[in-house]
């Protein structure tokens, strides 16, 4: 078995991305969990994930944004839309693609650290591969207006610099 390991632009890889994310996450389903509601930003970069047949089997965005941690700006990385076709699941996919997320944020000049967002039946994932959870408040712009973003648990992961775990973190943006 093979499999390749493509990184493209955000806008270059969005018409495939679109695709699986869609059988992940089906529109009709969507809309009924806790993050069904949320506008999420498009991803800077992607991290597409084929197997031999030439299958989209896993998806990663990428994302670089200044944001303010308790008034001040720093330049984070941002992983979001990790998915993996369900009949492609328990091959480490995920965690190839979210490693090459991460090598990817890290080879960035001004990524000081590295934030993303998840549900619930993920924390182990994630804890297991070096992600703490960030527990202060997280502020998202939305088409209402900023607000606290409370739809999906936030998670933050070293890259240049320890990355705070308490404070206020203002996307200034939409969340990823």
């Amino acid at each position: 078995m093979s499999i390749e390991i493509e990184l493209v632009s955000g806008n270059q890889g969005w018409p495939r991305a679109k695709g699986l994310l869609e059988a992940v996450w089906p529109p009709s389903e969507k809309e009924k969990l806790s993050w069904g509601h949320v506008k999420w930003a498009r991803a800077d970069l992607r991290v597409l994930i084929e197997t031999d047949d030439g299958e989209l089997a896993c998806h990663a965005g990428i994302y670089f944004r200044t944001v303010t941690w308790n008034g001040q700006k720093v330049h984070v990385g941002g992983v979001g839309g990790i998915a993996t076709r369900a009949e492609q699941r328990r091959r480490g996919y995920a965690s190839i693609a979210l490693n090459a997320a991460v090598h990817t944020m890290r080879d960035h000049d001004a990524a000081q650290f590295a934030l993303l967002f998840c549900e619930p039946h993920n924390f182990d994932f994630y804890q297991s591969r070096g992600w703490q959870p960030f527990v202060g408040t997280v502020l998202a712009e939305q088409p209402e207006g900023k607000s606290r973003f409370e739809a999906m648990a936030p998670f933050v992961l070293d890259l240049k610099r320890r990355a705070p775990t308490l404070g206020t973190l203002d996307l200034c943006g939409l969340p990823w």
